[in-house]
Parts: C-alpha cells; structure tokens; sequence
C-alpha cells in the first residue's frame, strides 16, 4: 500500500482510469462480436451496419491509446476483410 500523498492519489486515478478504459475494451469486444455474428450468418447488409459502429468505436479507441494502434488497425482490417468475404 502506498504511503506518500502523491502515491495515494497515483492509486486512486490508476483506478479510475482502469475502470473506464476495461468499459471501452468491453464495447470493443462486443461490437466485434455483434459483426462477426452477422457476417456468419450471411447478413452482408446488417454486417457491414455492425462493421460501420464498431470501426468509429475502436478507431475511437485506438486514438486514446487504450489499444495500440496497429491493433486497432489490425482489427478494423481483420473485420472489414470478413464482412467483404460474406455472400
């Protein structure tokens, strides 16, 4: 445990900061979901919907350092190549 002032508040923001950015993970995470289950069960048009609001959520994302950046890049690559890929 921390004994210093500053190390307490350090503790206290890291907190904060690990709470929000584990939302935006989670947002992440389920939007991905939400397209992949789409584009399996052949719904191009409702996919590439789905693809739409999960590339601004992790582009978002990527931008604020919560995920890499190439890891953002990575997934909005990976997903928009499966939604292509659908009949």
């Amino acid at each position: 445990m921390a004994n210093h002032k500053s190390a307490l508040k350090r503790n206290r923001q890291n907190h904060k900061k690990n709470e929000r950015n584990k939302g935006y993970r989670t947002l992440v995470k389920t939007l991905s979901k939400k397209v992949r289950t789409e584009a399996e069960a052949g719904n191009k048009e409702q996919a590439q919907k789905e693809l739409k609001t999960a590339q601004k959520a992790i582009a978002k994302v990527g931008g604020k350092g919560i995920l890499h950046a190439r890891a953002a890049s990575r997934k909005i690559s990976s997903l928009t190549r499966l939604v292509n890929r659908t009949p």
